[in-house]
């Protein structure tokens, strides 16, 4: 299909496949499109300055499906600490860039080694300490701290609050830990999503696995405030708030504009999967 013009490559798949619309079974469930990117954060690989918060590869104690420390105690506890130790990947200067590194779930470091170069690289997600996912949004919601939960208000309000950015993080137990890669060659490319696959920006979304499987066509239909979409894209990755049969998670690229929209895009969603007939 890549040798393929446009005109044939509609062919193919009208003739072969069909539509069919994903509705869900639990009528509670609210059809919802949200956005996620990766981000491109300044990092140093040594703690200097203002870079002093460790972003870290998994620990050797970590066990599939075992829980493990909460975030508040790998902050606080002396053994988590300990087994924390040497596996500091890089460090950021702010709680926020940690924050969406972790809801990200990947990122680009532009990092300054120990010798002063200064090179980029990717991190992708490497598993999560396995605690329940809280969101900080929805944290700073229920005190009324914000109206509007979206990427933008959050960064606002850590920023003219520094004293109560920590009890903030807090509230999300949840921690994700990454792997160092090397970019490849095309930059466009986007991180490997949970398919195995590079995502590609406006074209691949995260679902819930349960509910659909990765690989699939869809035909998503999201009109809101910040963008209005009818376009063909496929499942390619997950996340741990992606859950249901009518949610999506729309990778919006790579970068600040990216993350600009990734961070403002939450409206109402149809889809239709596009089965072999």
């Amino acid at each position: 299909m890549p040798l393929a013009d446009a005109d044939a490559q509609r062919s193919w798949l009208t003739t072969r496949l069909q539509p069919y619309r994903i509705e869900a079974v639990n009528q509670a469930e609210q059809p919802l499109l949200t956005g996620y990117y990766e981000p491109v954060l300044d990092a140093s690989r040594v703690p200097r300055g203002e870079f002093v918060i460790p972003l870290h590869s998994p620990p050797a104690a970590l066990r599939p499906r075992t829980t493990w420390y909460s975030r508040k105690e790998m902050d606080l506890n002396a053994q988590a600490r300990l087994a924390l130790r040497g596996r500091e990947i890089a460090y950021v200067a702010h709680a926020a860039d940690l924050l969406t590194l972790q809801i990200q779930g990947s990122g680009r470091l532009l990092i300054q080694e120990g010798n002063g170069e200064r090179r980029m690289v990717r991190l992708a997600y490497a598993g999560t300490n396995n605690q329940p996912y809280r969101s900080v949004g929805r944290w700073l919601l229920n005190r009324g701290e914000l109206r509007d939960a979206s990427w933008p208000s959050i960064r606002s309000w850590m920023e003219r609050n520094p004293g109560r950015v920590q009890e903030m993080m807090w509230s999300n137990p949840r921690v994700v830990f990454f792997r160092e890669e090397v970019l490849s060659e095309d930059p466009s490319l986007g991180p490997v999503g949970a398919q195995g696959v590079p995502l590609t920006a406006g074209r691949s979304i995260a679902v819930d696995p349960g509910s659909m499987p990765y690989g699939t066509p869809v035909w998503l239909v999201s009109s809101g405030r910040y963008v209005q979409l009818s376009k063909l894209v496929l499942a390619q990755d997950t996340g741990s708030a992606i859950r249901g049969g009518v949610r999506a998670d729309y990778f919006t690229g790579t970068g600040a504009a990216a993350g600009e929209l990734a961070g403002r895009l939450k409206q109402p969603l149809q889809m239709w999967a596009l089965w072999p007939r």
